[in-house]
């Protein structure tokens, strides 16, 4: 009788994303992305209210200080929902790639005792942020309500632009996971990093301020994200077409390239970890 023989080598170069072996552990994914959010809100007085809390008094600082303050033109905007309806999905986009980040690093204990596709750990951190998106939209809802903002057929588009954010942030998220695996030094820069990206986004200020810095909206991919974002909340044009095409590109770019250095450098993670 024939015996069937296993060989067990490392792996060489890239290894290809296995969809089907994903799929067959999906279940892991979501019980990540619960681990995280129950871990986030474990112990706290407000609990899921943070969702609310922080974009929330976030918003009024920025209206005071770029608001009433250094007054920023936002056309026939109010500055108030015009910085929140920015924030809403920055706040959303920093959370998932700050916890994609420092995802695999946090995670040691699972990479080094059992299996399961390793890419599922960044990915879940991004998901488990999305429940704070939709308990902060409802902040949202009644500004729309108070300054006599209503909903339009463009909200059908919304699904869209939150599905070109996640893969940013799964992108970045791999980048910086499959990194700071090797250099420590990303979990110190992560943070800074974002902040210094928020302000170079149309966050607390509208694209058409940076003049002659204008290029700088074409190489962010959250430029016309956040924008698009605006546009179906507040049902107002604020989409640079041209832009929005190229942000989605480079969107792109990052999610395949990360996915490409995250499945390279993955064969090393019990090792270093």
């Amino acid at each position: 009788m024939d015996e069937k023989l296993t060989i067990i080598k490392p792996t060489q170069g890239w290894i290809p994303v296995n969809f089907k072996e994903l799929w067959q552990f999906r279940d892991v994914a979501f019980v990540l992305a619960m681990r995280d959010i129950k871990v986030r809100y474990k112990q706290t007085f407000f609990g899921a209210a943070w969702a609310i809390i922080q974009p929330f008094f976030t918003m009024v600082v920025f209206t005071l200080l770029f608001g009433k303050i250094a007054k920023v033109p936002t056309g026939k905007i109010p500055y108030p929902i015009f910085s929140y309806s920015g924030l809403l999905l920055w706040e959303y986009f920093s959370q998932a790639i700050s916890q994609a980040g420092n995802s695999i690093s946090a995670s040691s204990n699972l990479i080094t005792k059992i299996y399961f596709p390793r890419i599922l750990i960044p990915i879940s951190a991004t998901l488990s942020g999305l429940l704070d998106y939709l308990i902060a939209c409802v902040v949202l809802i009644g500004m729309m309500a108070f300054y006599h903002y209503s909903f339009s057929s463009i909200i059908l588009f919304l699904p869209v632009v939150l599905l070109f954010t996640w893969i940013l942030a799964i992108g970045i998220g791999l980048w910086c996971s499959a990194l700071n695996v090797e250099y420590r030094d990303i979990k110190y820069a992560l943070p800074f990093i974002i902040q210094m990206w928020m302000f170079i986004s149309p966050v607390i200020y509208p694209s058409n301020l940076l003049g002659k810095y204008r290029w700088l909206s074409f190489i962010n991919p959250m430029d016309g994200l956040i924008n698009a974002h605006r546009t179906i909340f507040l049902n107002i044009p604020l989409i640079d077409y041209n832009s929005f095409i190229i942000n989605v590109f480079i969107t792109f770019i990052i999610f395949f390239s990360g996915l490409y250095y995250f499945k390279k450098v993955e064969k090393n993670f019990a090792d270093k970890i």
